[in-house]
């Protein structure tokens, strides 16, 4: 069947609406009308080469939909079930899910290689981090599909897929944040604004957003910040100047530059926790001296997808969102269409992007 997806032809190519024929769900996979999709930085990773896909692809890894068809052997997921797209399957075999490191899954993306799609005149196409979301309708692995839980309204909890795992999973089982701690999160995007909802429902008593943008105050405000300070060479001095110089207990990073991940470590109290989320790329070099790493004790880690498991992770998600302790709308700063994705790109790349939502 014809359906309509946002295609991006070459690394740093435009995106382009077009038709894409989609086939009918083989054995194992299932099919999926999108409610909503999310677009954020890391599918502008994608098209400027920071994280290598196969292409031509379609795009989009944070979506939800209901379900249109299932293939052979399918049984966890029906026709008309409303799902959580998962762009991460674990295998369950590999090492690191051996271990419980199911976000470190060394199998996890070898989808994205596949051709599950072909534009009408025969190119064929790769679903980009596994799902495909930024189109009408996809087929993807049963593995890539999660039931969603009553009381969540589904074109929101399409950013449960990434968004709302990774800031949430970042606070909660990267840096572990405790009752009474005092976090900052630098950058307000939509990462950002989960981490800030993620701190808060920790019970964090200080929360400093930190933002480049001074018209991100208001948001990060909403979402829980009880502190807010302009991105700066001095933002650090700023940071433990509302910590009693101190600095905070935890700092996590959502930009992915170095600046900011220097920030970040040099606003964490001595024997703090920093936590990097933000996909950077590989010309961003951060430094530390031998000495400061000693003296300050901090611990600086990654965090990939949040350190989640989403099986594990969704139905607390969707208790909080039941609760009215997590607010999924209010990640959201533009709700677009399809059509609407390549603008919601450009302005990213100038600097003028938010958090979009594409509902179909």
């Amino acid at each position: 069947m014809a359906v309509r997806a946002a295609v991006l032809p070459a690394i740093g190519a435009p995106l382009e609406i077009t038709e894409v024929e989609l086939p009918d769900p083989g054995p194992g996979q299932v099919q999926v009308r999108l409610a909503a999709a999310g677009v954020c930085h890391s599918d502008l990773s994608l098209s400027d080469g920071t994280m290598r896909v196969p292409v031509p692809a379609v795009l989009g890894h944070e979506g939800a939909g209901t379900v249109v068809a299932v293939g052979e052997g399918v049984t966890h997921v029906t026709p008309g079930s409303p799902v959580v797209l998962n762009w991460a399957p674990s295998c369950g075999s590999c090492h690191a899910c051996s271990l419980g490191e199911v976000w470190l899954c060394g199998n996890a993306l070898g989808g994205a290689a596949d051709v599950y799609a072909r534009t009408v005149d025969g190119m064929d196409l790769h679903p980009g981090l596994n799902v495909a979301a930024f189109a009408e309708e996809t087929v993807v692995a049963a593995s890539c599909v999660l039931p969603l839980p009553e009381g969540v309204p589904l074109a929101d909890a399409a950013l449960l897929g990434c968004a709302v795992l990774t800031g949430y999973g970042a606070v909660h089982h990267s840096a572990r944040v405790q009752p009474g701690e005092t976090v900052a999160v630098f950058g307000v995007g939509g990462v950002g604004l989960a981490t800030l909802q993620a701190a808060r429902i920790a019970g964090a008593t200080r929360i400093v957003a930190v933002d480049v943008s001074p018209a991100k105050e208001e948001l990060a405000r909403a979402a829980g910040a009880t502190d807010f300070v302009l991105a700066s060479e001095n933002t650090p001095r700023g940071v433990r100047a509302l910590t009693g110089k101190q600095g905070v207990d935890v700092s996590v990073e959502c930009v992915g530059r170095a600046v900011s991940i220097r920030a970040a470590w040099d606003s964490t109290r001595r024997g703090g926790r920093t936590t990097v989320v933000g996909i950077g790329g590989k010309d961003q070099q951060v430094t530390f001296n031998a000495l400061e790493i000693f003296h300050w004790g901090r611990t600086l880690s990654g965090c990939v997808y949040g350190n989640s498991d989403p099986a594990r992770d969704l139905p607390v998600l969707a208790e909080h969102v039941r609760a009215g302790r997590l607010d999924l709308g209010a990640l959201v700063t533009e709700r677009i269409g399809l059509e609407g994705i390549p603008a919601a790109f450009e302005n990213m790349l100038a600097g003028k992007g938010g958090r979009a939502l594409v509902v179909f």
